[in-house]
């Protein structure tokens, strides 16, 4: 420690400490040889491929039967099943007429049936006019048929009804039969439409679903799924009906829809939007407006319209909300199968408005042997109109289709 004091600065060049910082690089160098020589030799001793790759660790169930060793799996299959020496069988051309195992197979198994309670049918779309099969309920004890394809006509839309090379008409073609006989011939006549169905998947159900056969459902042409649930209709014995949008006096601000019926376009324009309508779905009978207070008053607009109605071999209902509507005289003009409803059934929708309006649609039959009414699909619409329809033959009234309702009115 003196001689450390006594010392001169700079004149001590060795220190104890020196050697430390030169050993340093060397011992670093040395480390990391060892560690690359260990990584080589583990590489080239351990058979890993996959070494270096992320791990994913999973909880395995402890309780799980191990995996037996190979030489154990094999002693326990020896044990069971027995060993068994292929016999080679000559090939043999089949005789004429002997079913072979693939044509036994294919005869064997005949086409599933529907499940209880469905149906298949077959719709057309009427847009590209494909065809496939669908299962509907087999609810109806009169089971109308779909769409035919002699009664269909390819547009720029998609098809659309028209008559037959043969003469068959959609409203014959599509009807449903009536029972011929003597007493139904001598009962008054009542057609009841309920209108405004397809767009609403609850409501167009109940409608189905809750309505007799004989009782007219009306479809609006702006539902995504209208040719199932026509189809559905159909199947439970319904005839249909499409409902066209016609310009009332309030548009633009009460607007049907797309593709209505206006009288500022050309005949050909109303035409062109008559066919994207009709092409919506296929199987009804006829059409029936919808609105159109203005249009159906305008003989300039509508009367091309009802003369391609005639045309295509359908009948046109008029739901007599306007009565400033040129449908009675145009179409006797043109020989259109019409109708025309006499009353709107829930006009005021309560169960006593309803009874009274469906005694007022007998008294029209019994004065005039037959009589239209229509109604919405309301709830209480339905129960009240099904109820009525349990006992009117009992009262002497005979529930029909519209085309069982239709007339040929005099021009003018």
């Amino acid at each position: 420690m003196a001689d450390d004091l006594s010392t001169p600065l700079g004149q001590h060049t060795k220190h104890k400490s020196s050697r430390l910082p030169a050993l340093l690089p060397g011992g670093i160098a040395g480390l990391l040889a060892l560690c690359l020589g260990v990584f080589v030799v583990w590489a080239a001793v351990v058979d890993n491929p996959f070494g270096g790759e992320p791990v994913a660790i999973v909880a395995t169930d402890a309780r799980a039967t191990p995996a037996k060793k190979p030489d154990e799996a094999k002693a326990a299959t020896a044990k069971t099943e027995p060993k068994v020496e292929p016999k080679a069988e000559p090939k043999t051309e089949p005789k004429a007429g002997t079913a072979t195992a693939d044509t036994r197979q294919a005869t064997a198994e005949p086409p599933k049936a529907p499940p209880a309670g469905m149906q298949s049918v077959t719709i057309i779309n009427g847009a590209s006019g494909t065809r496939h099969e669908v299962l509907v309920p087999a609810q109806g004890s009169q089971r109308l048929a779909l769409a035919d394809p002699k009664l269909l006509e390819a547009t720029r839309h998609g098809s659309v009804p028209r008559v037959s090379l043969d003469g068959g008409r959609p409203l014959t073609a599509y009807a449903r039969p009536i029972e011929p006989t003597s007493a139904n011939a001598n009962m008054p006549r009542i057609a009841i439409v309920i209108n405004g169905l397809g767009i609403g998947a609850k409501t167009t159900d109940e409608a189905i679903t809750q309505m007799p056969g004989p009782v007219t459902l009306a479809f609006a042409p702006y539902g995504t799924d209208l040719e199932r649930v026509a189809a559905r209709a159909r199947a439970d014995g319904h005839e249909l009906l499409l409902q066209m949008p016609m310009e009332p006096f309030d548009y633009p601000d009460n607007d049907p829809g797309p593709q209505t019926l206006l009288t500022s376009l050309a005949p050909e324009q109303n035409i062109d939007r008559m066919h994207w309508l009709l092409s919506r779905f296929q199987g009804y009978v006829g059409v029936a407006n919808y609105m159109g207070s203005r249009f159906t008053a305008s003989d300039a607009s509508f009367a091309p319209v009802l003369r391609e109605v005639a045309k295509r071999g359908l009948m046109y209902l008029d739901d007599g909300a306007s009565p400033r509507s040129l449908a009675s005289q145009i179409a006797g003009a043109n020989n259109l199968p019409f109708a025309k409803a006499g009353i709107v059934l829930d006009a005021v929708p309560t169960p006593n408005e309803i009874d009274r309006a469906l005694a007022r649609l007998e008294a029209m039959a019994r004065d005039g042997g037959v009589a239209v009414g229509v109604a919405s699909a309301l709830p209480i619409s339905l129960a009240r109109i099904a109820k009525w329809a349990k006992s009117a033959r009992a009262r002497g009234f005979l529930l029909v289709p519209i085309s069982a309702a239709v007339v040929r009115p005099k021009a003018g």
